[in-house]
């Protein structure tokens, strides 16, 4: 691991430590490396998963911050942009030309944005095109079949 990408990865980490955003929590699987690490996410104030606290993991690439993290829930989510497996679609964690990733993005904002994705779904740009559907055609079904899953895997 390169010393400059080290001493990144340790200044984000503990920006976590000393300012976290709120409902978020980010620190590294072991002590001594940050190849791999583990987040617990608040569920967004006013969506169906508020009340959950969802688990994820960020592997970082060699070529981090030139290459967005691969990050995926842990905790089974019900939302048009995270499978069953827990990967997740949004621009943001996809290179250029198809994605928005940015060197200049950092876990706080990568990891804010996730939160936000929970409360603010992207129906056309789906993983998941069934519960998409039931998000644009049927959103009360939708809320309370995320608010279910939510109380029966993040609580």
């Amino acid at each position: 691991m390169s010393a400059a990408r080290t001493a990144r990865l340790v200044r984000e980490v503990k920006n976590f430590e000393i300012k976290p955003p709120w409902g978020i929590t980010c620190h590294p699987e072991k002590d001594d490396t940050y190849d791999v690490l583990l987040v617990n996410l608040q569920g967004p104030k006013g969506s169906p998963y508020e009340r959950g606290t969802f688990k994820l993991t960020v592997t970082i690439p060699e070529r981090y911050p030139f290459e967005p993290p691969l990050v995926k829930f842990t905790t089974p989510v019900y939302h048009p942009n995270i499978d069953k497996g827990g990967r997740i679609c949004m621009d943001m964690l996809k290179m250029p030309p198809k994605g928005a990733w940015l060197p200049t993005i950092t876990l706080e904002t990568l990891l804010v944005s996730l939160q936000t994705l929970l409360a603010n779904p992207n129906p056309d740009d789906p993983l998941m095109m069934d519960v998409a559907n039931e998000y644009k055609y049927s959103i009360d079904t939708f809320v309370e079949n995320a608010r279910r899953y939510t109380e029966k895997y993040a609580t």
